[in-house]
């Protein structure tokens, strides 16, 4: 795990690259909280990747980083890299599932990444080996890696200086870099705060994992929650999660799309199924009372899938 004090030189180092992003009131007369929306999904790239991509680069040394990039990615970190690989001038190749919405695979095109598309567990064995036979470049670790979650854990210092008394933070989890490195951050500056990770029911194996106290393999089904789900969690992140997290929320597909509508109607906020789910869960009164701040972690939602979820045809 990064610590406080390498979340403050990660601030400094992806200034100028990540974005400091709004924290907004969500503008409901009924809600079983007063639910407050970070905006990731305003960075460059569409997402709070940005961040901890930005602060792995930036600590690479020289030698590595001529090696080109590599990571393995459904979309979002496959940006992120693939954005700090054009600004450094160096190859950017990405390992992706066959899951991943096209919509993302050509962002990454367009920012000059080679994406290869993989079966799923092929993809999966790519983050627990940290490398792939199509690539020598350096492995850039989606979540795993203290200088992702350095990166990530900046916007827990971003929440706390635009609400400085938040009484819960519901952020999504897909392999745990996000909830991880906001969470130290609010534990070591106001750790009274609530903090719970956001899964969906298409794929929860944080939920399964904290309940059973070991890491569980659930039953994963694609959907447009594409961000976060998946069958399993790492050791390492889930040891980190139970120290660090007060448990985890599961919400359905139809919350999700709910919470997609209203962030789209009340707020005029495009949100990409991950990024939604907090919502979700606050809407659903899951996150408890008081101040409730939820990560809007994305907004890259392929449009075709947009117009279904907004036209009521999930």
């Amino acid at each position: 795990m990064a610590n406080l004090a390498e979340v403050l030189e990660a601030r400094a180092a992806i200034r100028g690259t990540a974005l400091r992003t709004p924290l907004l009131r969500l503008p409901l007369e009924q809600a079983p909280a007063q639910i407050y929306l970070k905006l990731e999904n305003l960075q460059p790239i569409g997402s709070f990747k940005i961040r901890g991509a930005a602060n792995a680069v930036a600590n690479l040394a020289p030698d590595r980083l001529a090696r080109g990039l590599l990571t393995a990615s459904a979309g979002n970190m496959a940006q992120g890299v693939a954005w700090c690989a054009r600004g450094r001038g160096v190859a950017c190749t990405v390992i992706a599932p066959d899951t991943a919405p096209q919509a993302k695979i050509r962002a990454v095109e367009r920012l000059g990444g080679r994406v290869l598309v993989v079966p799923f567990e092929e993809w999966w064995q790519t983050f627990e080996r940290r490398s792939h036979p199509s690539s020598n470049g350096c492995f850039i670790h989606a979540f795993d890696d203290p200088h992702v979650m350095a990166g990530n854990g900046t916007i827990g210092l971003e929440i706390l200086e635009q609400l400085p008394d938040p009484d819960a933070v519901v952020i999504p989890w897909g392999g745990g870099g996000l909830a991880c490195g906001i969470a130290q951050v609010l534990r070591a500056r106001r750790p009274q705060c609530r903090i719970y990770a956001a899964e969906v029911e298409t794929g929860a194996p944080l939920s399964a994992s904290l309940a059973a106290g070991s890491p569980q393999v659930v039953d994963y089904k694609p959907s447009f929650v594409d961000g976060i789900a998946s069958k399993t969690v790492f050791p390492q992140m889930l040891e980190r999660a139970r120290r660090l997290l007060d448990g985890a929320l599961v919400t359905t597909l139809e919350q999700v799309a709910a919470a997609i509508r209203i962030l789209a109607e009340r707020s005029h906020i495009i949100a990409e199924g991950a990024g939604a789910c907090p919502v979700a869960c606050a809407l659903a009164g899951e996150a408890g009372a008081g101040k409730v701040v939820c990560i809007v972690s994305g907004g890259n939602i392929d449009l075709d899938q947009l117009c279904r979820i907004l036209g009521g045809r999930l």
